[in-house]
C-alpha cells in the first residue's frame, strides 16, 4: 500500500509531538536551570536554522515589520519555554505540558480582543470545560505539593507567552510571507536575546553543563527537540485537516503524562485523571473551527 502525503504528514504530526514531549525528560534530569537550558536550546537550534538557511538559499525577509514581528516572536517563545521548564521541575512534565497546551485558548483571547474574531458556541463552551479540568487537575495537586500553585500558574503563563509568540508569527506573515528557516532564525535571535541576561542573572550557579552527559542532552534538546519535532510538525500542519491536526497534537501532552505517570513514578490520582481526560478533550474541541455552509443560490 502507498502512503500519501496525507498520512505521511499524520505520521510525522504524531512523531513530533511525542518526540517534542520527550524533551520534558531533558529537562527534568539536565542539571542547568530551566531559563539557561531555555537559552542553550535557542542559541543551538539558531545555529542549525542558519546553516539550513544557507544550505537552502533561503533569504531573510525584506520587511522590517515582518523582521520585528519574528524577532518579538522569539521574545514570547523564548519565556514560554523558560516558564515550560520552571513549571516542569514544579509540577512535572505531564500537568507541565498539559497546561502550556492551553496556549489554543490563550490564542483564541487573543484573536478576539486584537483581530475581532468572535468564538463559536463551541469553543466557548471548550473553555469552560478546561476550566473545570484545570481545577480537578490542581486541587490534589495543591495538597501534596508545596511547589504546586507556581507550576501551575507558571504553567499557565507559558501556554500565554507561547500564544503571543504564534499571534505574532501571523502578523509577520501578513507583513511578508517568511520562509520556514529564515523564520526561525530570526525567532532565534529574538529567544536568546530576550533570554541571556535572566539566564545569567537567575541560574548563575546552574548555567553551564556541569558534564559531558550534559551537553549530549543539550544538544540533543537542541536539534532533536528545537528542529527535526518542530520541522515534522511545521511540514505536517498544512497538510491535514484542522480536525485531524487538533486530535494528533493531543499526542504531545498525553505523551507527557504517561511519562509522569510510568517513567518518573509521579502519583496521578482518579481525581486528576478525570481532570486531564476533560482538559484533553477542551483542547481538541477547542481546535475546530465551525463550518460554513455555502448559501444555496437559486
Amino acid at each position: 500500500m502507498q502512503l500519501t502525503p496525507q498520512k505521511w504528514a499524520a505520521s510525522g504530526l504524531t512523531v513530533g509531538c511525542v518526540v517534542f514531549g520527550l524533551g520534558s525528560l531533558i529537562v527534568k534530569f539536565v542539571s542547568i536551570g530551566s531559563y539557561a537550558v531555555a537559552l542553550w536550546r535557542v542559541f543551538i537550534g539558531g545555529i542549525v536554522f542558519l546553516l539550513l538557511s544557507r544550505h537552502f538559499g533561503q533569504k531573510l525577509p525584506t520587511s522590517g515589520t515582518a523582521k520585528r514581528f519574528c524577532i518579538l516572536s522569539g521574545v514570547f517563545l523564548g519565556f514560554d519555554l523558560a516558564f515550560w521548564h520552571e513549571s516542569i521541575h514544579a509540577v512535572g512534565p505531564g500537568i507541565s505540558t498539559l497546561l502550556n497546551s492551553m496556549q489554543i485558548f490563550f490564542l483564541a483571547a487573543i484573536a478576539w480582543f486584537f483581530f475581532g474574531e468572535r468564538q463559536s458556541k463551541l469553543q466557548l463552551f471548550s473553555m469552560l470545560l478546561s476550566v473545570i479540568g484545570i481545577i480537578l487537575i490542581a486541587h490534589p495537586e495543591l495538597h501534596h505539593n508545596s511547589h504546586g500553585g507556581y507550576g501551575i500558574f507558571i504553567g499557565l503563563i507559558s501556554g500565554a507567552a507561547m500564544a503571543a509568540s504564534m499571534a505574532c508569527i501571523r502578523q509577520a506573515h501578513q507583513a511578508e510571507p517568511v520562509s520556514l528557516f529564515p523564520l526561525m532564525l530570526l525567532v532565534s535571535v529574538g529567544a536568546v536575546a530576550a533570554l541571556i541576561v535572566p539566564s545569567i542573572l537567575i541560574d548563575t550557579h546552574r548555567f553551564w553543563p556541569s558534564s559531558m552527559k550534559d551537553v549530549l542532552l543539550i544538544m540533543i534538546y537542541g536539534v532533536v527537540m528545537q528542529c527535526f519535532a518542530w520541522g515534522l510538525i511545521a511540514y505536517a500542519v498544512p497538510l491535514l485537516s484542522l480536525t485531524l491536526t487538533g486530535l494528533l497534537l493531543l499526542s504531545e501532552p498525553v505523551a507527557a503524562i504517561l511519562i509522569d505517570f510510568f517513567i518518573l513514578n509521579k502519583p496521578i490520582n482518579a481525581v486528576q485523571w478525570t481532570g486531564t481526560a476533560l482538559t484533553l478533550l477542551a483542547i481538541y474541541l477547542g481546535s475546530l473551527k465551525p463550518r460554513h455552509n455555502p448559501k444555496k443560490t437559486a
